[in-house]
Parts: structure tokens; sequence; C-alpha cells
């Protein structure tokens, strides 16, 4: 069992099965954190006051997602009544059903997004024991943001444009200074902005970093502070800067990608991610608009040509 990394008096975990553990990052809202933070080891978060609970995302197997439910109960004897979800990927949504007392909350494209895709993130990865999911999409969808109330903790959710999807939504806890920023911000991972936009991540950090949070609940890895906005900032620009000057001496992605040198980013995880986001950054370039469509299906088969093989995950 993995023992919590608490930092200070302020922060504290609590033993969660397995892997896993819950990180209590201000009274009574938590990080429930699924190491190593690669492809489908996504984060939760939970919020606890006066009897009453909501849930941040949930997980990607019906066996994680089971185990989320026990740590959460090892928290508070009230189940959650709300459930938001970041996003429609199904790391943060296929364990959904696993908690049928919440009404699930989310942006008005995650409910189509992830109706369109049903369980199709389980064929990439076959291998991987999924169980016996069932879909269970936004009941209570918002176009701009939604404030929910918790006993008495505000928690605002927001639509803050495209970046790491079409659909992200981030929670914002302005008493406590929490933000979980879904996928659009991780933490010691590689930034994907393959199915949302590499300028529209950048304009969402600006809008991020004004809330003031003074901790990040990121989609994945590690709980931290607002560096993990220059973290994620660094990254996109230097993928911007590569496809500028991958266009300017006629390489294609796959080639370009080929040709760098990671350098400073060489220690995040996932770096396969670099070609579908220098592909993102491509189209940018030539002018296609923030989050507009791109063939994911052979971004994705590009990228395993890049790699080498399939990616990694090891939910």
């Amino acid at each position: 069992m993995t023992t919590p990394r608490a930092t200070s008096d302020e922060r504290r975990g609590l033993a969660a099965p397995d892997d896993a553990w819950l990180e209590e990052v201000a009274d009574g809202v938590f990080a429930y954190v699924q190491p190593d933070g690669g492809w489908c080891l996504n984060n939760a978060g939970l919020v606890v006051h006066d009897g009453r609970a909501a849930l941040v995302d949930t997980a990607a197997t019906e066996t994680r997602a089971r185990r989320l439910r026990e740590a959460v109960r090892g928290v508070t004897a009230a189940p959650p009544g709300v459930l938001v979800n970041t996003h429609f990927h199904g790391d943060h949504t296929f364990g959904n059903f696993v908690f049928p007392e919440a009404l699930v909350v989310g942006h008005e494209r995650t409910r189509s997004e992830a109706l369109a895709a049903g369980l199709h993130l389980t064929g990439l990865w076959p291998e991987v024991r999924w169980g016996a999911l069932e879909l269970a999409p936004p009941a209570l969808t918002y176009r701009d943001g939604v404030t929910l109330h918790v006993g008495e903790v505000r928690v605002e959710v927001l639509h803050p444009g495209p970046a790491h999807t079409t659909d992200d939504s981030v929670v914002w806890l302005p008493d406590q200074g929490v933000l979980f920023t879904g996928d659009i911000v991780m933490s010691g991972v590689t930034p994907f902005c393959a199915m949302g936009s590499v300028s529209g991540s950048l304009a969402v950090l600006d809008r991020l970093r004004s809330l003031g949070a003074r901790t990040v609940v990121p989609g994945h890895g590690p709980v931290a502070g607002p560096e993990l906005f220059d973290v994620t900032e660094s990254y996109l620009r230097w993928v911007q800067e590569t496809a500028r000057q991958g266009m300017a001496a006629g390489l294609s992605p796959l080639e370009a990608a080929r040709a760098c040198d990671l350098g400073d980013f060489a220690g995040l995880r996932d770096s396969e991610r670099l070609l579908p986001n220098l592909r993102r950054a491509y189209a940018e370039e030539r002018g296609a608009a923030p989050g507009a469509p791109l063939d994911i299906g052979a971004l994705f088969a590009e990228m395993i040509e890049f790699h080498g093989r399939l990616p990694t995950c090891r939910a």
C-alpha cells in the first residue's frame, strides 16, 4: 500500500486500497491520487461538509472506481450527492455508474461527447481489465458555469474554453484556494491537446492563474501549486515553436517530432504525446480554429508509429 505524501500539517493523507490514496488538501477537501499518473491513471477529488459530499471525476475501470468509492466511504458516511466530470474521457467518467446516488454534472459537450465516444477507449487497450462498465454521462449540463454548494462550501464549475478538449471544466473552491483542473494541467506528465487546442490551452492557463489558487489538483500526477501552470505553459510554447520551425523547414509533424530534443521536458511521462500535440499546433499555425476536429484515430495510430509501440496503460 502506498503511503500518503503529506508535506505539511495542513495536508494529511488517508490510505486508500492498493496504489492510490486520498490526500487532504484543505479542510474537508481531498485529492484522490492514482500513481503514476500515466495513461488512464487519473486523479479525482472529494469535497465533504456538514454531512454532504461531492465528487470530481471517477476512474477508468470498474475495479478502480469501486476502490474510489471505498476510499470515499472512509471519509464520509454520506455518498456523494453530486459528481462533476471535468471532461468526457473515459478515465474520468467510466466509473460514474459506481455512484448511482450522485447527480452527474458536466459541460453540455461533455454529455454529447461521452455518448458519441461510448466505450471506444476500451478498444485501444484490450488487455486492460475494464470490468462491466456502464455509461453514465452528465444528467445535468451547463454552458458557461454553474455553482454548487456542498454544505457551506462554494464549488464553482467553470468552462474556461478549449484546452485539453473542447468540453473542459475546472472545479474552483475560492474560499479554500483549491483548483481541480482536470487534464488541462498535469503534474510530471506530458500535456495532451490533440482533442482541444494548444493556443486555447495557453489562453486558459492565463484565466486559471487569475483565480489565485494556492493548491492545484491536476488531472494526472502529484498535487502541487500554481507552478504547474508555468511548466504546462513552457511545454506548450515549445510545441508551438517546434511546429513553426518544422513548417518553415518543410518537415511533417512526424519528421519534426523525430528531430526533437526534448530537453527540459525529457522527464515528463508519456512523451509520445509530442506528436499529436504537434499535429494540433501545425493545424493551428495553418489557421484552424481552437478545437477544430482532427482525425483522432489517425493521430493515435501515428503516435504509435512514432513511439514504436502502443503507449503503456496500467489502468
